[in-house]
């Protein structure tokens, strides 16, 4: 589901594509999903969030400094569009982009994966000693430079949108860091 999600969102992905990838008869969709597509969606959402969680973890791990877990994680994302020739996008961002107003649970559920996986960035960035409120603001303008690059990159087939977005904004916060160190 969760790339039926990134190539397409929740209304271009069919059920009856879901029931092929996933080689399963439509009752047993039915069966553990009573809610059919949408609560299938929902799950997929729930899921996504915890892999971001996970990846996160793992990745602020493994660096000391928060924005070289930034710099490694764009990497890893500017690679993986390369290597789907653009036709993969967050999972979460390509459902938000397809939902419509009446979609209210999916667009609940988006948001609160989204938020919770920004305050998990949050809480790693202070933890490496930003200011809490800082922290807040910067993970939210990751996410949403990300998102916005991500989406400019798959229009563009072309990586240069997020790449250019993020040597511009890890170059500002590079520099907000040295304010911060020298204040100390």
């Amino acid at each position: 589901m969760q790339r039926s999600l990134q190539r397409n969102g929740l209304h271009g992905t069919g059920l009856t594509q879901l029931l092929s990838l996933a080689k399963a008869p439509k009752g047993s969709l039915y069966h553990h999903f009573p809610g059919g597509k949408e609560e299938l969606a929902l799950a997929a959402i729930a899921q996504t969030a915890d892999q971001l969680e996970r990846f996160f973890t793992r990745l602020f791990s493994e660096h000391a400094d928060p924005l070289d877990a930034v710099a490694h994680w764009i990497e890893s994302a500017l690679q993986r569009m390369e290597a789907s020739q653009f036709s993969l996008g967050c999972p979460l961002a390509s459902a938000a982009l397809d939902s419509s107003p009446d979609d209210l649970d999916l667009r609940l559920a988006i948001n609160r994966a989204f938020n919770r996986v920004q305050q998990q960035f949050a809480a790693h960035i202070s933890a490496a000693g930003y200011p809490a409120d800082y922290s807040q603001d910067l993970a939210a303008l990751l996410f949403s430079s990300y998102e916005g690059g991500l989406i400019m990159a798959r229009v563009a087939g072309d990586t240069l949108p997020l790449e250019r977005a993020f040597c511009a904004l890890l170059t500002q916060v590079r520099l907000q860091q040295k304010v911060f160190q020298h204040e100390r």
